[in-house]
């Protein structure tokens, strides 16, 4: 029987040779290989894999919140280089996680958990776990302060924008645009590298190519396609809502 499976993981020789371990192993595993936290959303909202391998630390969206998007349905086990994550959760046998470098003998333990997962039991609640793992990271990944200011550029004149005047990020050409409730402006950084000096609770990705304020969004709709888009108070544009992302905004 083939299962689907997911491997995210942003170091190129690391993914490749996970995968290559993982084939030779369990044969009848189908992988899509993801180089980043937001393929492996768009992935998983699309084949809705039965096993996700997910690096705990990938820039923009990191495997923690991968797992949350799609622990409903998937069978989780996270790569990390850091053995303070292998808390007592990990043990318990919600979720399983394998220490970089990878040792041959762990992950053959571990694809033995998950075909015993797979054949037998229902999913397991993972919110707790996660929320404990998230709490363990975010005081890590937190190397310096959010970014408070940008300098962007309005034709011919350079304006320094306070951040928290930003409604939204929008990836355009090789710009960034930068809208606020009464101008915008561009600039050069990539929306990808932006997402990394943002303050993650102030500011989330809803799309490949959009940023939002999270404050400042006012409803979410979806139209006659299945696709989603919403709107932010004080502007008339909508803004694309990828289905990666639609977990972001369940309680709203």
């Amino acid at each position: 029987m083939t299962v689907e499976a997911i491997v995210a993981e942003d170091e190129a020789p690391q993914r490749e040779a996970l995968c290559a371990a993982l084939i030779r192993l369990w044969p009848e595993l189908k992988i899509h290989a993801c180089p980043d936290g937001i393929a492996a959303l768009e992935t998983a909202a699309v084949i809705r894999p039965q096993i996700a391998f997910l690096d705990i630390r990938m820039p923009g969206v990191n495997g923690i919140e991968v797992a949350h998007a799609i622990r409903a349905h998937t069978h989780i086990v996270f790569t990390t280089a850091y053995d303070e994550f292998a808390v007592k959760a990990f043990e318990a046998g919600a979720i399983d996680y394998l220490l970089k470098p990878i040792r041959a003998d762990r992950l053959v333990e571990a694809v033995q958990r998950l075909k015993e997962r797979i054949s037998a039991a229902p999913m397991a609640t993972l919110d707790g776990v996660l929320d404990s793992l998230r709490q363990h990271l975010q005081p890590q990944c937190r190397q310096r302060d959010p970014l408070r200011w940008i300098t962007a550029s309005v034709g011919d004149t350079t304006r320094l924008v306070p951040v928290d005047e930003v409604l939204y990020f929008q990836a355009q050409d090789k710009y960034t645009r930068v809208v606020t409730a009464d101008s915008e402006a561009l600039i050069r950084t990539p929306l990808k590298e932006l997402l990394e000096s943002l303050d993650e609770h102030k500011f989330w990705q809803v799309h490949r190519s959009v940023i939002v304020r999270a404050d400042a969004v006012d409803r979410i709709r979806r139209d006659e396609l299945g696709k989603h888009q919403l709107w932010l108070r004080g502007r008339d544009e909508c803004l694309p809502l990828s289905s990666a992302f639609q977990y972001r905004f369940k309680a709203m």
